[in-house]
């Protein structure tokens, strides 16, 4: 079997690393300006993370190389670039039994699309898959074990995933047809994931910590069930697990994002000096901009949102929230 990766950035380079004894075949695609004679040559590389690569992995620019003879296309680009990747696909062709899994966690600016949504627009034939789950590269790197969630509205497509991309003792999968809790579970926490590293940084505490996953965990259910998903998939793999992982590790990008914030840098010299994409960001954009149109109060989204945009103070920050009208907590039930 051949597994072709789409984006040679951290975790797609972690993928393809992990998923080595599953394939006879990998080959991981990218633009000419994102591959190093490094990573091409002596497949390797130390940005941000030291990957070591099989000498069996092929490294290209050629995108229609990359997905020829593919059984598994990975999708791991930016969620900016979801689009315009999926339309040279649909130039390409797809094969009818090649299966595509996007594992990029965000929402398209404008369209507010998840981005499941987004592929389909331009690959509407295609089996996809959605994966998604507490998955730091760091740690995945280091040999740590973790667990996901693959999701399709198809679960014979899903449970294929879940074969061929487990791996013993390192990497579980679990299927789940709730594609919209899945793809929303992974891309708001990390607006909350943010907002953790905020904290993080002005030292308000475990307390203030733990306030914040809560209250920000109710956003994301809040806003996910408007949109079709089931509560108990936002407290799973996809969602509470992820929202754990990044709203308590120095190894998230988001979480990092946050704690630059909260110390008073600017979020143009923030993503210089972290040199990668911290979906977070954008997704804080397109969060709040659902939830007006949804007319759902989301104040942590909307408080990281000001943080990120506008010249609030992290001392602003925390007043406004600290100070809103007191309210009930909400309940959910879970079946």
């Amino acid at each position: 079997m051949k597994l072709t990766v789409l984006g040679p950035g951290c975790w797609g380079l972690t993928l393809a690393w992990l998923l080595n004894n599953n394939f006879e075949e990998i080959c991981v695609w990218g633009r000419k300006s994102d591959i190093t004679d490094e990573l091409k040559i002596k497949k390797r590389t130390d940005k941000p993370l030291t990957i070591e690569l099989d000498k069996k992995v092929e490294i290209t620019d050629n995108l229609k190389e990359a997905i020829e003879g593919a059984d598994i296309i990975l999708l791991v680009v930016a969620t900016s670039g979801i689009r315009s990747v999926c339309q040279q696909l649909k130039e390409i062709g797809l094969k009818s039994n090649q299966v595509l899994v996007n594992l990029s966690k965000g929402l398209e600016l404008p369209s507010l699309k998840r981005m499941s949504e987004v592929i389909k627009d331009e690959l509407p034939d295609t089996k996809l898959a959605i994966l998604s789950g507490p998955t730091l590269a760091k740690e995945i790197l280091n040999g740590c074990p973790t667990a996901a969630s693959v999701a399709c509205d198809n679960m014979q497509i899903a449970g294929y995933v879940q074969k061929h991309l487990t791996v013993p003792s390192k990497f579980r999968l679990y299927t789940n047809s709730d594609v919209i809790g899945v793809e929303l579970g992974g891309s708001l926490k990390n607006v909350i994931a943010i907002a953790s590293g905020f904290a993080d940084a002005m030292k308000l505490g475990d307390n203030c910590r733990g306030s914040l996953l809560t209250r920000g965990m109710a956003e994301i259910v809040r806003v996910s069930v408007a949109l079709g998903a089931s509560p108990s998939t936002l407290y799973g793999l996809s969602g509470m697990g992820d929202l754990i992982a990044t709203c308590s590790s120095p190894f998230s990008r988001n979480f990092t994002v946050g704690s630059m914030l909260g110390k008073g840098k600017k979020i143009d010299d923030i993503l210089n000096e972290l040199g990668s994409v911290a979906e977070g960001v954008k997704t804080s954009k397109a969060l709040c901009e659902l939830a007006a149109k949804l007319n759902i109060d989301v104040p942590v989204s909307s408080a990281i949102y000001e943080a990120v945009y506008t010249e609030i103070t992290p001392e602003e920050v925390l007043n406004k929230l600290m100070n809103r009208k007191l309210k009930q907590e909400e309940e959910y039930k879970l079946c």
